[in-house]
């Protein structure tokens, strides 16, 4: 995520780390990279006039006189401004209101809203256990209707019923009733897309907006589309007084113009980002969690968040116990690693997510086409060898590797990184990736 500009603008920074301290004339040449980065990067002029403005006052400035290290204090002052330029804190969804709060979701086609509404539906019944309907307005896409049916049945939400030959106020005002009258705490409103924005369009949603005068209006936006994301919102938002923007496909943005300029343009707070196509793939935006990672300084806070969601809790506490008691770490206990990565997007999204110093020391070979080959070597012995690691000699190795599909050599890899994992669970006293991710906290650079 956001891998191009990152990798700019740690480079800009590194330009002035041999000075003794910044100056009006060490300062230019970051200043200039670190622009250039901005605008490849597709964020709007404006803001990145302000920012570059507010970043030389601020270096130049008494916090940072005297500094030993420029770069860090540098770093420092970057930091803070992109934080405060993308909102500062996380703004969280407003539910405070009589049941049911109702959530009016906007945007083009194609950005990816009615998956969006599927994973806020389940991160608001498994996050804030609340009771959730959702239902499609649109009626000019009948797959958008089954789309959201069949995803609302994968994790058991309710989907209110809804048809092309109904009107989109008729499906809200249906789907209303019977969410006040069957006690939901939440109704989420899926609208239409459309290619461009039109004056059908407009009216049509603002009159859904007017009958439903919802809590919360969302604009889903592409965030790969850049500064025209922007500019869509900002149009949105002159129609129907936005509370909030979900930025999907973040994951693949490795320029990042939408998410560093959309709160300035249009005034209105990024609340979620999409991070996957998962259904799970749908994080709360913490503007610092970000420019922390623009700053190639990690987000091991999301990370330890994600773990949380992950984690299996009845799993996680027996390991914990079978540890504290002197048992060992087993393969069975391994593998539940490796299905945790999984669930939490793979190696990638965990790399995504690491200081960049760290990261960097990581093993090329640990990816996501690994864990799956470890799984199924796991897979290929019985309960007692993964149990018994010890029992795994020459012969047992070779019916392995026959029956997983992969070699005697990539069974004695697996062995050699569950040693090694093994011993940090010792160090650690069990507890398996939380309290591993809690230790990296330890080695994020200090600001």
């Amino acid at each position: 995520m956001l891998e191009n500009l990152s990798s700019r603008i740690s480079g800009a920074i590194k330009t002035i780390s041999g000075n003794a301290r910044i100056t009006e004339n060490n300062i230019q040449d970051v200043l200039r990279e670190v622009r250039i980065a901005l605008l490849e990067a597709d964020v709007a002029i404006p803001v990145v006039k302000t920012l570059i403005e507010q970043v030389k006052v601020e270096a130049l400035g008494q916090k940072v006189l005297g500094s030993l290290k420029p770069d860090q204090a540098f770093i420092g002052v970057v930091n803070e401004k992109l934080t405060e330029l993308m909102g500062s804190f996380n703004d969280a969804l407003n539910l405070n209101c009589v049941p049911p709060a109702k959530i009016l979701m906007a945007g083009l086609q194609g950005a990816g809203k009615t998956t969006t509404v599927g994973k806020l539906a389940k991160r608001l019944k498994e996050t804030d256990k609340k009771k959730v309907l959702v239902v499609s307005a649109d009626v000019y896409r009948p797959a958008a209707i089954e789309q959201l049916k069949v995803l609302a049945g994968s994790i058991d939400i309710e989907c209110f019923p809804s048809d092309i030959s109904q009107t989109p106020l008729a499906i809200a005002k249906a789907a209303e009733e019977y969410a006040r009258l069957h006690y939901f705490d939440v109704l989420i409103i899926d609208t239409a897309g459309r290619l461009t924005i039109d004056t059908a369009m407009m009216d049509e949603i603002k009159e859904l907006h007017q009958f439903l005068n919802p809590i919360e209006t969302l604009f889903v936006a592409d965030s790969m589309l850049g500064q025209d994301a922007v500019n869509t919102a900002k149009a949105f938002n002159e129609a129907l007084e936005l509370t909030g923007i979900i930025l999907t496909k973040m994951d693949g943005d490795s320029r990042g113009g939408a998410a560093l300029s959309i709160r300035q343009i249009t005034g209105k707070p990024i609340k979620f980002i999409g991070v996957s196509e998962k259904v799970t793939g749908l994080e709360p935006f913490y503007p610092d969690r970000l420019a922390s990672r623009i700053l190639g300084m990690g987000d091991i806070l999301s990370l330890i968040d994600e773990v949380k969601g992950a984690a299996n809790e009845a799993q996680a506490r027996k390991l914990m116990d079978k540890v504290k008691k002197g048992k060992k770490f087993d393969l069975e206990d391994f593998k539940s690693q490796f299905e945790q990565m999984n669930n939490m997007g793979g190696m990638s999204s965990i790399m995504d997510k690491l200081p960049s110093h760290i990261a960097q020391k990581a093993p090329q070979m640990v990816n996501d086409n690994l864990i799956k080959k470890n799984v199924a070597i796991i897979n290929s012995m019985t309960k007692t060898e993964r149990r018994k690691p010890d029992l795994l000699k020459a012969s047992r190795k070779k019916r392995i590797a026959q029956g997983s599909g992969t070699s005697v050599q990539e069974v004695n890899q697996l062995l050699k990184q569950y040693e090694q994992i093994s011993g940090m669970m010792k160090k650690f006293g069990g507890g398996g990736m939380m309290k591993m991710m809690k230790n990296f906290k330890h080695l994020m650079p200090k600001m």
